[in-house]
């Protein structure tokens, strides 16, 4: 009698760590009903913030492994987002950070998390993603190639894991291990279960993708969703659409179909113009569910903080800009430069990307504008934003 007393107390301790609730994954919740979406999206602010890489990392590997974590240098640039207004932040994880070492990643996001509520910013966290090398390794990773954007990010899964249902029910452990960790944590705000799932690289690693990769991701992501769903999370989960015409809503890939009709609440990718902006914003309005831009921003594009803020303000639209700190990413170079290298010249503007390193705003009356935007208190002059 005392010995099952004992077991299932410390059973139940375990279950609780990090807000772990530990349920029968066939009792897995369904998605979100429109009143209940709305219901939580009720209760939050005006989303604000960027997709958050470190300056001192080139990938998601490079950002979360023990050996380049750096929570020093992430409360650094934390605090520049809390100065903008910002409230959340798009952060990438990745399956290899569970195979290597389940508990210390773990640990790292928890630190993570508590760096957030000091700056009072609520990540998103992404789980799986289609986008550049197809070919991710643990380890020390390889130095940004020079002139060229996002270089070094890797996709998750990569094309073996993805080619080989053997290593899918690693790729369980990893949705159920990391989303039952913080399930039921306040300071996450959202799961994005898989980001741009159909995106073939074409202008990059087109070459080197699995021929049938569409095909196996659109199989996976619904199992993704459930495994996530067996958590039992109080957060919503996502999948943003990033090239579907709105002005041919009939005619979804069959993708994006699966996306929408997997979401809690409604993400896209839009790096065009105003005007297609807000095409596109109250095409998916018709969805009757909440929306969030978890891409936006390119300025050679004509996608802007003074262009799109004021339109994601007047619908209420969550908006998260690529990218943050000019770094290792190096997503202050245009997309072409995968075909023309910024070797020995530089951009005439740069593509994404807010601040410098040192925190110096690229375009101070761009900075003064979205803290206008979110209401933020202007900082008092200094030389780190004089320039």
């Amino acid at each position: 009698m005392w010995k099952r007393l004992v077991f299932c107390i410390l059973f139940s301790f375990a279950a609780s760590a990090y807000g772990k609730p530990r349920q029968d994954p066939s009792q897995a919740e369904t998605r979100w009903t429109e009143a209940k979406a709305a219901s939580w999206y009720s209760q939050q602010p005006w989303l604000v913030g960027s997709n958050f890489l470190p300056a001192y990392a080139s990938n998601e590997l490079d950002m979360w492994q023990a050996a380049s974590f750096d929570p020093k240098e992430i409360d650094r640039e934390l605090d520049w987002a809390q100065g903008l207004g910002m409230n959340t932040m798009r952060v990438f994880l990745h399956d290899l950070l569970w195979k290597q070492d389940p508990e210390g990643f773990k640990n790292r996001i928890n630190s993570f998390l508590g760096i957030c509520r000091q700056h009072h910013i609520r990540p998103l966290f992404v789980l799986f993603d289609s986008v550049w090398d197809p070919f991710p390794q643990l380890g020390p990773q390889a130095p940004p190639r020079p002139g060229v954007h996002n270089s070094r990010w890797v996709q998750s899964p990569g094309a073996k894991a993805l080619q080989d249902p053997a290593q899918y029910p690693r790729l369980q452990e990893y949705v159920e291990g990391v989303v039952g960790a913080f399930a039921r944590d306040e300071r996450v705000l959202g799961w994005d279960i898989w980001n741009e799932p159909d995106n073939t690289n074409g202008s990059s690693y087109g070459k080197s993708e699995p021929p049938d990769k569409i095909e196996l991701v659109l199989a996976l992501l619904p199992k993704a969703f459930g495994w996530a769903r067996s958590a039992h999370p109080i957060q919503p989960l996502t999948s943003g659409i990033w090239h579907e015409d709105p002005g041919a809503p009939n005619h979804l890939s069959a993708m994006a179909k699966e996306q929408l009709d997997l979401s809690d609440i409604v993400s896209f990718h839009n790096y065009d113009p105003p005007a297609k902006f807000e095409q596109e914003v109250k095409w998916l309005q018709t969805y009757r569910r909440p929306i969030i831009c978890t891409e936006y921003m390119a300025r050679p594009k004509a996608s802007t903080f003074e262009g799109i803020l004021p339109i994601a303000k007047e619908f209420k639209v969550g908006a998260i800009n690529w990218g943050f700190v000019e770094g290792k990413s190096q997503t202050n170079l245009p997309w072409d430069s995968w075909q023309h290298p910024y070797v020995n010249r530089q951009p005439s503007v740069w593509f994404h990307d807010i601040f410098y390193p040192d925190g110096r705003p690229y375009r101070p009356a761009e900075v003064q504008f979205i803290r206008e935007m979110t209401g933020a208190p202007q900082p008092k002059a200094s030389a780190a934003s004089a320039h």
